[in-house]
Parts: C-alpha cells; structure tokens; sequence
C-alpha cells in the first residue's frame, strides 16, 4: 500500500535516480529481520536456505546493502555483477522502463566499483544470511577466463556461493564463453583453481540458446563440479510489446521475459534429470509465478524487474503465498514440490 503512493514519484524519476534513492533508502528504513527458517526451508549444494526467494544479481552491482535486502524476507541475496577492476558501464541512457509491458530494459555493462572495494563491504558482514556473489569479466580484459577466476579467489572467502555470469547481453562477445569450447575451458580453469574449502559455484545462462546447448552446457557443467544452473539472464529477443522503449538495444527483463525463461527452465531439468540444481529467474512478479517455477523444476527461484512495478513486500508476499499454495496441493515441504509438474 505504501509503496504505491510513493511508486508516481519513483516513476518520475530518471530509472538509475531512482534506483540511486532505493539503495539509500533501505540502509535507513526499518524493516523486519531475516527470514527464519520453517516449511519454506531448503538446502541446496550444502546451504540452508530459510525460504527459496532471492534477489537476483543487478539490484546490488557493489554489495552495498545485501543484509537490508535480507531483512525485506528474501531467503537469499546475490550481488554483483562484480569485475576485477573498477568500470563506469556503458554510455547513459541504458535503463528504461517499459510500464505498459512491466518490464525494464537495460544495457547497463557491469558498471560496478570493482572487486576491492566490493570485499571490503562484504568482509564487514556478520554473515547472518545467505548471500552469494556474481562475478564478471571486465569489458577491456585480454584474458577473461583470467578475470572469473580471479572474481572466484577473491570473493570466496566471504560469499555463501559464488555466480559465473556469461550470460549478459551488455558486454560484447561474452555471451561466446557459453559456446562449446569456451565453456569448457572456462569450466575445467575454475575446476582446477577449485580448493576444498571454497563455497559451491553456479553458472548463470542465457535464455537465448539453440538446440543442443542445453545438453552440452549440462554436461560441461556436470563434469566440471558447477553446482547448479541459474536460468535465465535477460533476453535480446523481442516479444510483441507496447512501450515507446520497446526499439531500445540491451537486455529484456519483466513479464515478457515469463514464458522464455520458464520454457528454457523446463528444457534444462529433461536434459539434467536430477543431477543439478535449478535456480529459476525471469518474469516472476506472484506466488503463482514462483510456485510454477519450482513445480517445474527450480530448486530456488529469483526476482529483480518485478520489484520496480510491485515494491519491496514482493518477497514477503510470495512466501506467504507459498504456505497457502503447498496446503493447497498437499505438499509438506518446498523439496517435495521441485519438479513435480
């Protein structure tokens, strides 16, 4: 209710002003404290998650407030996309709106502070929540399997999991590391860099792939020790839409992102068939939408656009419809739903 008196006065202003004044406004709010765990928990790849709804990567590019984002009822935060070095991103406008569709477009770039200052935040945390950390190459690196690794050493002391992102459309040729052999180079680097002790690693896809990449990317991630899949990043497809921004260049996230990413989530749990954990992102903004997702196979699901156009109770709203949804269909935990479509 809130949220929609202050949203006219949000949407007025330019896309990045706004999400500037959201980030200040959420160390300063009170809000209630981190998810406890109950019915909603789940574990996977070895961590307790008090519910399965995480903030996905792009609100927080510097992990700058992941524990005020816990304390809006998320299960989990992930921050980033964090690059070794410092970058400004690419030349403004490269956010917009698009209220008709519900969605946001964006060509941000990885426009990010860099690792240092990243980990000096991170390291000042209590760790009283599950917060995983994205990582990303720098757009001017000669060497960007160099750069994710250097992201994984860096972070992983004080991460609960750590994302490789190959997945963004913004950052020219870095969509190629998903072809064959780049991805296999990539994984099989980060498998022999690996230590015992280092939190479990997932890779973040793109929903723009062809037949025969969803097994080849299984495969290469099973054989290489990645931990689950998180799927999708946004699209460079175009659905119909109505927005005056719908001809803008960059990556398309919110309601019609919906069907893409959830076909493509079904795709990868055929071809996986229980051996990886699926994370499920892309056009979620209800319980039904989340539950959908992990009755088609997502094991935790995550959410960005849907909070421009629902506000910050988005989280705690589709948990609670998650209670009403498993008495609904009979389902004594979220693991016994996963799948079950």
């Amino acid at each position: 209710m809130v949220y929609r008196l202050i949203a006219p006065a949000l949407f007025a202003l330019e896309p990045e002003a706004a999400h500037r004044l959201t980030m200040g406004a959420l160390g300063l709010v009170p809000a209630p404290g981190p998810a406890a765990a109950g019915p909603l928990a789940i574990r996977v790849a070895g961590l307790d998650f008090p519910n399965p709804v995480g903030l996905a990567a792009g609100f927080d590019k510097d992990a700058a407030v992941p524990d005020a984002v816990l304390r809006l009822g998320f299960g989990f935060a992930e921050v980033g996309s964090i690059t070794p070095r410092p970058q400004p991103g690419n030349p403004r406008p490269r956010l917009f709106r698009l209220r008709e569709d519900r969605a946001v477009i964006n060509r941000m770039g990885f426009n990010n502070g860099g690792a240092v200052a990243a980990l000096a935040r991170l390291t000042k945390r209590k760790r009283r929540g599950v917060v995983g950390v994205n990582v990303g190459a720098n757009k001017d690196s000669s060497d960007r399997i160099a750069d994710y690794l250097a992201g994984i050493a860096t972070f992983a002391p004080v991460a609960d999991y750590l994302t490789v992102n190959i997945s963004s459309p913004n950052t020219p040729g870095l969509r190629d590391l998903q072809a064959e052999g780049e991805l296999a180079a990539l994984l099989s680097a980060i498998a022999a860099d690996r230590r015992p002790a280092d939190p479990p690693v997932f890779l973040k896809v793109a929903p723009d792939l062809a037949d025969g990449d969803h097994e080849r990317i299984v495969r290469a991630a099973i054989d290489n020790g990645i931990a689950g899949l998180i799927v999708a990043n946004t699209t460079i497809s175009r659905p119909p839409l109505r927005s005056a921004h719908a001809g803008e260049k960059g990556g398309l996230s919110g309601a019609p992102l919906h069907d893409l990413a959830l076909a493509q989530l079904r795709r990868f749990r055929s071809v996986a068939g229980g051996q990886l954990p699926l994370i499920g992102v892309g056009g979620i903004a209800s319980a039904e939408q989340a539950w959908e997702r992990i009755r088609a196979g997502a094991t935790l699901v995550q959410l960005y656009t849907a909070l421009v156009y629902e506000g910050p109770g988005l989280a705690r709203r589709i948990t609670r419809g998650f209670e009403a949804l498993m008495r609904r269909d009979g389902f004594n935990s979220i693991a016994e739903a996963v799948g079950s479509e």
